[in-house]
């Protein structure tokens, strides 16, 4: 069971946009990763680029149980299917996802609340300090 943290923030909204997202295999931190996900992009955009970059790293286990999680309603609802997609400044990151979603054939996607988000989070957020500092 492979179990995925997700997180993405733009600071402003839009603004400087970053992700974070961990790993876990058998309960086991396994793989992180952080980074830049765009200037001038909403929190929307950010999220979904995050759950963009956590499947193409899962795509060789796309055949495995996973789980992600996600802090967004939004993504996690669109991305289960109990909302529509309506339009938006993350409709390319949306199409990306969904398009690399339809390749797992087990993965769901489960709302946490912020706190129970807080290593993906944490990676969001030093990669934002990174960022602004430059």
């Amino acid at each position: 069971m492979i179990e995925v943290f997700t997180d993405g923030r733009a600071e402003p909204n839009p603004g400087l946009g970053t992700y974070g997202y961990v790993v876990y295999r058998d309960r086991k931190r396994v793989h992180s990763d952080s980074g830049f996900a765009g200037r001038e992009v909403t929190n929307n955009y950010a999220e979904y680029f995050c759950l963009v970059r956590a499947l193409e790293h899962l795509e060789p286990h796309r055949e495995e149980e996973i789980t992600v999680f996600s802090d967004s309603t939004l993504l996690v609802n669109q991305m289960a299917g109990r909302w529509r997609f309506k339009g938006g400044n993350y409709g390319e990151k949306y199409l990306d996802a969904t398009e690399l979603a339809r390749k797992f054939p087990k993965l769901r996607f489960e709302w946490i609340p912020r706190e129970k988000n807080s290593e993906a989070d944490e990676l969001t957020n030093l990669a934002f300090a990174r960022l602004r500092d430059r």
